[in-house]
């Protein structure tokens, strides 16, 4: 096979991840609520000790 034919092969699932990246809907916006409720509920039973806090934090600023 020519290397002309494999080159867009390789970028394809590159492709087709940039493009699968939308808006977030309804339904996920709800799951996210619901995770973020459960997370508050096992901190008030299990307090995160300093460290897990710190790494939080530096999730919540990088955006993930």
């Amino acid at each position: 096979m020519k290397l002309s034919r494999l080159i867009p092969l390789c970028f394809f699932p590159l492709v087709a991840c940039l493009a699968s990246c939308k808006e977030k809907g309804p339904a996920e916006k709800v799951g996210e609520k619901m995770d973020k409720a459960v997370e508050e509920v096992k901190d008030a039973v299990d307090p995160k000790g300093p460290v897990e806090k710190a790494g939080e934090k530096v999730d919540d600023a990088l955006g993930k």
